[in-house]
C-alpha cells in the first residue's frame, strides 16, 4: 500500500471525485488527513454551493498541509475535470484570469484533493463580474487583542447596518475575527461599495473610537480593531463560510446567528465538528438570499463625510495602481511633505 493510501472515489451527485493520498496528514497537531478534509466539503457542499454558487473563487492551497508552503491559485489548475466550469475576472493591472466557478457541490471535493483548505470567492456573480451582490466587512482584531474583542466591535457593526437599513449576518472568520456578509443589489461597482464599508467603518469608529478603528496604517491603529475595508475592494477575498482554514487545528469559517456570538470561541468549529453543527443547526446563512439591500444611505454618508473631512478616500492596498482621490500611500511616520 502507497505511504498515505490508495486512492479512494466519491459519488458527489452525478461526479465521480478522484482523491489521491488519502491519508496523507494535512493537520499534524490532531492527525487530520486529507480524507477528513474532503469529506468535511462533502458534508457541507450544498450550504457551501448556496454561498459561493456561480462566484468566481480562488483557490487557497496547502499541497503539504498547514505547515508547508501555501499559494492562492487564481486560474483554474491544468487538467481540471470538464465540468469544473470557469469565470472571467479582471484584475486591478488590467490583466484577467479564469478562475474556478463553483456550480456543483462535487467542486469543493476536487478541489479538496488539490490541498484546497479554504475558498476565496469574489463578491460577484459570474452573470456580473463588476457589480458586487455581496457586502462583506471583515472585523479583524490585533495580535493584541482577541475574538472577544471582535464581537464587540461586530455588533456596533450591525447597530450601523441596521441604522443604514441593511441586515447583516455574522461569521467567524476561522481566526480571532468575525466576517458580516450582506446581500446587496448588484447596481454599484467596486469602488462605490467600497466606499460604503469606508463610510460604515467610519461610523462604527465615531461610536466606539477606543475599540475600532479603520486606519490603514498599524502604527495609528493603538491597538484596536481593524475594520479592513480593503478587503471591499477589487480582487480582494476573504474566506468563505465553511472553508477550511490554515490553522493548526483546523478552524472553519462557520456562519452563525447574532444570538451565538458571544457563547462560542472560534475554535469550536472546525474539520471534526462542523459536520455535526451543520446537522443541528442547518444553514444560518441560507436567509440572507431573501432580501437585497441598497447602499444609498451609506453612500450618502460617504459623501457627507467626504464634503465634512476634506476628502474621504482612505488608501489603497500597495499592489494598486493609484486610485482617484486616494491619500499619500505611506506610512505617517515616513511621509514627506512632497510624498505621493
Amino acid at each position: 500500500m502507497p505511504k498515505n493510501g490508495d486512492p479512494v472515489e466519491y459519488q458527489v451527485g452525478e461526479r465521480t471525485v478522484r482523491v489521491t493520498s488519502p491519508d496523507k496528514v494535512y493537520f499534524p497537531e490532531r492527525g487530520i488527513t486529507k480524507r477528513q478534509v474532503v469529506e468535511h466539503y462533502l458534508a457541507v457542499g450544498e450550504p457551501l454551493l448556496r454561498a459561493i454558487g456561480e462566484r468566481p473563487t480562488t483557490l487557497k492551497r496547502y499541497v503539504d498541509g498547514v505547515a508547508g508552503e501555501w499559494f492562492y491559485a487564481k486560474r483554474v489548475p491544468k487538467g481540471a475535470p470538464e465540468w469544473v466550469q470557469t469565470a472571467r475576472i479582471t484584475f486591478p493591472s488590467g490583466r484577467t484570469a479564469d478562475e474556478v466557478c463553483p456550480t456543483e457541490p462535487a467542486v469543493f471535493a476536487w478541489a479538496a484533493n488539490l490541498g484546497t483548505f479554504d475558498f476565496h470567492p469574489w463578491p460577484v456573480r459570474r452573470s456580473d463580474v463588476d457589480h458586487p451582490d455581496e457586502l462583506r466587512i471583515d472585523v479583524d482584531p490585533p495580535d493584541s487583542a482577541g475574538f472577544d474583542d471582535a464581537v464587540v466591535v461586530a455588533r456596533v457593526v450591525r447597530e450601523v447596518l441596521a441604522d443604514a437599513g441593511l441586515t447583516g449576518y455574522p461569521k467567524t472568520s476561522g481566526g480571532r475575527g468575525v466576517h458580516v456578509l450582506v446581500r446587496i443589489r448588484p447596481e454599484w461597482d467596486f469602488i462605490a461599495v467600497r466606499h460604503a464599508v469606508i463610510a460604515l467603518g467610519r461610523e462604527v469608529e465615531r461610536r466606539i473610537p477606543d475599540k475600532a478603528t479603520v486606519s490603514w496604517w498599524k502604527e495609528e491603529r493603538g491597538g484596536r480593531v481593524f475594520l479592513d475595508y480593503n478587503q471591499a475592494a477589487r480582487d480582494r477575498t476573504v474566506a468563505s463560510t465553511w472553508s477550511v482554514r490554515g490553522t493548526q487545528r483546523a478552524t472553519v469559517s462557520t456562519p452563525l446567528t447574532w444570538a451565538m456570538l458571544d457563547d462560542v470561541h472560534p475554535d469550536d468549529f472546525d474539520v471534526l465538528t462542523v459536520p455535526a453543527f451543520l446537522a443541528e443547526h442547518g444553514d444560518l446563512h441560507a436567509p440572507m438570499d431573501e432580501t437585497a439591500f441598497g447602499l444609498e444611505t451609506l453612500l450618502e454618508w460617504y459623501e457627507r463625510d467626504d464634503r465634512d473631512l476634506g476628502g474621504a478616500e482612505l488608501p489603497y492596498p500597495p499592489d494598486y495602481p493609484k486610485m482617484p482621490g486616494e491619500p499619500k500611500r505611506v506610512q505617517p511616520s515616513k511621509a514627506r511633505p512632497d510624498t505621493e
